[in-house]
């Protein structure tokens, strides 16, 4: 197989899962603000992810939000996904919308607030057993605003304790994935800060827990590249939640505000193994002001544009000029292939594949958005908050 041939290949195969919350309502901590067509339901989420699937060939999962896209009957939920041509993916669990935990989640120095909390994420595993996911996805917003508040190591002792019952409920096909998150909502101290708090809590609980890394939780500066190749080389990267930030985290499209940061993570991933398949590529976003879809469409293509350019790095010649210490030399390889157009390679992927070469051209002549607008009408469109 050529070259060539082998990124192609590789391009395939690749497997980019949506957020069901995308499709939804969203904005700033101020105003969440509504647009038509938005889903009213869990299924017309999927209907909506079905479409991105449809037009990029790469997004054939969908993770969930509990309780945000809670139903009666998950089974027909993981089923209405897959006459759509789509899976259920990560089950993303909810401590942070409660009254209950103001002053936390399983961190919250009350037990009967943290059984409340435990009970929430066992809960997602049954979710996990009926729509037949794998990973359980863990963000915990837990943490203080005051030096003095909480015992900051008993907080540390209650979050494991909370992640070892979790953990032994899992089953042998199923993982659990960890999140962090440098600041917010708790401005002294978070309880999961940092890709080394979640890696040390990861390593005790066992070979089913790993780490998430989400491309806007990082101070300003931080090499992300450097945590994905660790958290690689230590078998501890679970997945990614793609997003971008200019500031904090803003939720943007992955890949609008430093498409060259994109590039760099997406190397280490090839160097690591990472499309392997045991890393799992999701979207975190929040789609405020743009169109849901086609902003999901274009965050996917943002995806696959990355890692065609990570893929084309001459690792021989790359490997040549760090042996031989050319400083200049090893970064203009790595240069040469971030500058390269890699769309002319994509679509010929995607023709190959059967697909409309433009994505989003293709989605703007599907009449979809017409098409919902006109008959999403009535009843409570899906969002959060504010």
């Amino acid at each position: 197989m050529t070259e060539r041939a082998a990124v192609k290949a590789a391009l395939k195969t690749q497997a980019v899962e949506t957020p069901s919350w995308a499709y939804g309502n969203s904005g700033t901590r101020f105003k969440v603000f509504a647009q038509q067509g938005v889903p009213r339901t869990p299924q017309e989420k999927l209907d909506d992810a079905a479409k991105v699937h449809e037009f990029t060939g790469a997004a054939p999962t969908v993770a969930l939000h509990i309780p945000w896209d809670k139903v009666d009957d998950y089974a027909a939920l993981a089923r209405h996904a897959e006459d759509r041509g789509l899976r259920l993916g990560a089950v993303n669990s909810n401590t942070f919308q409660d009254d209950d935990y103001r002053l936390g989640s399983v961190c919250h120095p009350d037990a009967a607030v943290r059984r409340k909390a435990v009970d929430h994420l066992l809960e997602c595993v049954d979710i996990m057993d009926a729509t037949g996911s794998k990973d359980l996805k863990l963000w915990f917003a837990d943490g203080t605003n005051y030096p003095g508040q909480d015992d900051i190591r008993a907080r540390q002792d209650r979050l494991a304790e909370a992640l070892a019952e979790v953990y032994g409920r899992l089953g042998d096909d199923q993982r659990m994935l960890l999140e962090y998150k440098l600041f917010e909502p708790a401005f002294y101290t978070t309880d999961v800060p940092d890709w080394g708090t979640a890696y040390a809590h990861c390593l005790k609980l066992g070979p089913k827990a790993q780490v998430v890394v989400d491309t806007g939780h990082h101070a300003p500066g931080t090499n992300i590249e450097f945590i994905v190749a660790t958290l690689l080389r230590e078998g501890k990267l679970g997945g990614f939640d793609f997003n971008s930030r200019f500031y904090a985290d803003d939720d943007l499209m992955v890949g609008a505000a430093d498409p060259f940061q994109l590039f760099r993570i997406m190397y280490e991933v090839v160097r690591g193994g990472g499309l392997s398949g045991e890393v799992a590529f999701m979207l975190d976003q929040c789609h405020n002001v743009e169109s849901k879809i086609p902003a999901i469409v274009r965050s996917v293509m943002n995806v696959q544009e990355a890692t065609a350019k990570a893929l084309l790095v001459d690792r021989s010649a790359l490997d040549d000029a760090q042996r031989a210490g050319d400083v200049l030399g090893a970064n203009a390889v790595l240069m040469d292939a971030f500058s390269t157009d890699v769309r002319p390679l994509l679509r010929e992927v995607r023709e190959e594949m059967g697909l409309d070469p433009d994505p989003m051209a293709a989605y703007a002549r599907s009449g979809w958005a017409e098409k919902i607008v006109a008959e999403r009408v009535g009843g409570e469109q899906a969002g959060w908050g504010a």
